[in-house]
């Protein structure tokens, strides 16, 4: 499907039966900032692409060499109504949460700038490669609103209460070099290289079992989020799930006969 705001290709270097795909926020006239169609594309591309077995993992780049996202376009937001706004955000808040809670992983490929609703995109990924280049920001407060896709909840959850209010309140921009010393950037790449490494880390994921993969961030992101005996609880339902799976006795048949295993997701 043709979307007039995205673009959904296979990764640089890889062919369309590896599964690695790349969404690409394609506006780059203006930093790939977030309109209520980008929104609306976000929704549907998401919904099709978590229905799709064939992906295995995808990563989430912005087009040119500008900005992955400049956040929401406020071009079109001046003079919104409240009820349009709040409209619009509904789409936002969908989209946003269709990605942390998309059934593959997730990568975020950064270059250049990545503010406000932009940075909480890629936060809402499950890790993020970005160029030592890239620049992030929650600016909102400086525009008489907060950060409303989850960049405030998790902020905190990646550098902590106190930074995360410094950062949220000043509106203070930040590096990546930073950002990874935060721990909020999980790999540092060399200036035009952040989807390059994303291949990297995407190629290593599709040796291992989909199924496996699934239940292993399920219980990664979910476990997270609770106390550890109940976090562990959660492993364990997923793991039991798993001792049932015909990729474990395809796992372990493999490496008994030394040779590469025939996943079946199954």
């Amino acid at each position: 499907m043709d979307y007039q705001t995205l673009l959904i290709q296979p990764a640089p270097g890889t062919a369309p039966e590896d599964g690695i795909r790349c969404l690409v926020l394609n506006r780059p006239e203006v930093m790939n900032a977030m309109n209520t169609q980008m929104f609306v594309d976000l929704r549907q591309a998401l919904h099709e692409l978590a229905f799709d077995d064939s992906l295995r993992v995808l990563i989430v780049s912005g087009a040119g060499e500008r900005a992955f996202c400049a956040g929401g376009d406020l071009k079109q937001r001046d003079g919104m109504t409240d009820a349009a706004w709040r409209r619009q955000h509904q789409l936002a808040e969908e989209v946003l949460l269709a990605v942390k809670d998309f059934p593959r992983p997730v990568i975020a490929a950064v270059e250049g700038h990545a503010h406000g609703g932009g940075c909480e995109l890629a936060l809402m990924c499950d890790w993020i490669v970005a160029s030592r280049s890239a620049v992030f920001s929650l600016p909102e407060v400086r525009r008489g609103i907060m950060p409303g896709g989850g960049g405030v909840q998790n902020l905190v959850r990646s550098v902590g209460a106190r930074r995360a209010k410094q950062l949220l309140l000043t509106a203070r921009r930040f590096s990546a070099e930073q950002a990874a010393e935060w721990d909020m950037v999980t790999t540092l790449a060399e200036p035009g290289q952040a989807l390059t490494v994303a291949v990297a880390d995407a190629r290593e994921i599709v040796l291992a079992a989909p199924l496996a993969v699934r239940y292993a961030k399920l219980a990664a992101s979910r476990g997270g989020e609770v106390d550890f005996h109940t976090g562990y609880a959660l492993d364990i339902a997923a793991y039991n799930v798993l001792v049932s799976s015909d990729d474990r006795l395809e796992g372990v048949k493999a490496f008994n006969e030394k040779r590469a295993p025939r996943w079946s997701g199954r």
